[in-house]
């Protein structure tokens, strides 16, 4: 019998997920959970996410639920997948202090990622260490359970590389013990989803999501408020298809690529306003997040259940870390009293 891949993925739990991070990476999970070749290890990183939010901690314990109601709406299964919490699990902060030893300050400076986001803070050079250093925390999350697979949007990658050449690095000094991860990515032109209003990513701090957890009234009025082509005034004017969200969305969520087609031919042709395309896709998404939200509401009823849940994984999560964490410091002679 073929041993199953462990993955690892996960989230920042800075508030409710929305439709970007389902297209990007939560469908592709339940894909792959429910595959049977796979072991997969899902984690709700509060930490990570204290690395901004360090003054709003009731913000991370307030979105914690959240989080972990939107990943079983969706249709994460604790008896396949292992559901746990970061700040839970001990054994990442003691390998974090140790692979820090293994990378440079102008090295993580240099990390795409985090040059990006630290210019969408704004921290110019007040840059919380803890931020400057989570991609050497990512390298603990994914190589404490040994990951193979790393599921992540295209704007991860330099991520990923970061977390594989501190394991070259790691293997090379002390031996191999660690597993350099792959990344899974999401189909092309789907890893990043554009905002409501046309902006490049959707985003919760640009207040441009449509939220998993978001009822049909509100996702028909955000459907409705969606940027289009400016120029597309009357109904008989030509339109551009191209940078116009509602069919950047249609790609994404409607199987029935024949009718998108018509519809793109027929806007750019003039004669279909921009009313009749968004109610299309209001139908189209109402559809594909009406079961996750019926879902999320049955969850929500037993709060206490879901912490349940969270409290199982995180300990079945703390063996397999330390396990590895055990193997670590043999490598690395750390193992006086053995």
């Amino acid at each position: 019998m073929t041993e199953k891949k462990v993955i690892l993925t996960g989230d920042r739990p800075t508030g409710h997920l929305h439709i970007g991070h389902y297209v990007g990476s939560l469908r592709e999970r339940v894909k792959m959970q429910n595959s049977g070749k796979y072991d997969p290890y899902i984690m709700i990183a509060d930490q990570q996410a204290l690395t901004d939010n360090a003054r709003d901690p009731e913000k991370i314990r307030n979105s914690l639920i959240q989080v972990a109601l939107d990943y079983l709406a969706v249709g994460l299964d604790p008896e396949k997948s292992t559901i746990y919490v970061q700040s839970q699990i001990p054994a990442l902060s003691e390998l974090n202090m140790y692979y820090l030893n293994l990378v440079t300050v102008s090295r993580l400076e240099r990390n795409p990622t985090v040059k990006s986001e630290i210019q969408q803070k704004n921290f110019n050079r007040s840059i919380p260490a803890g931020f400057l250093t989570y991609p050497v925390s990512q390298a603990c999350d994914i190589t404490a359970f040994k990951a193979e697979l790393v599921p992540v949007g295209d704007d991860q990658e330099p991520m990923l590389e970061q977390a594989r050449e501190i394991v070259r690095t790691f293997n090379s000094i002390y031996g191999d013990v660690l597993v350099e991860p792959e990344g899974v990515f999401p189909p092309k032109g789907q890893g990043r989803i554009p905002g409501l209003d046309g902006n490049a990513k959707m985003s919760k701090s640009l207040g441009n999501c449509i939220y998993l957890s978001d009822d049909e009234d509100t996702l028909r009025k955000k459907v409705m408020s969606m940027y289009t082509d400016p120029n597309h005034i009357h109904v008989e004017d030509p339109g551009q298809v191209e940078g116009n969200i509602v069919f950047t969305y249609l790609d994404i969520f409607d199987d029935d690529k024949e009718k998108v087609q018509e519809l793109k031919d027929h806007y750019r042709a003039g004669g279909l306003g921009d009313v009749k395309i968004k109610k299309y896709l209001f139908e189209v998404l109402n559809k594909e997040l009406t079961p996750i939200r019926e879902r999320r509401l049955e969850f929500a009823k037993d709060i206490p259940a879901v912490y349940d849940m969270l409290k199982h994984g995180s300990e079945k999560a703390n063996q397999v870390a330390n396990k590895t964490l055990h193997e670590v410091k043999e490598a690395m002679g750390l193992n006086y009293f053995e």
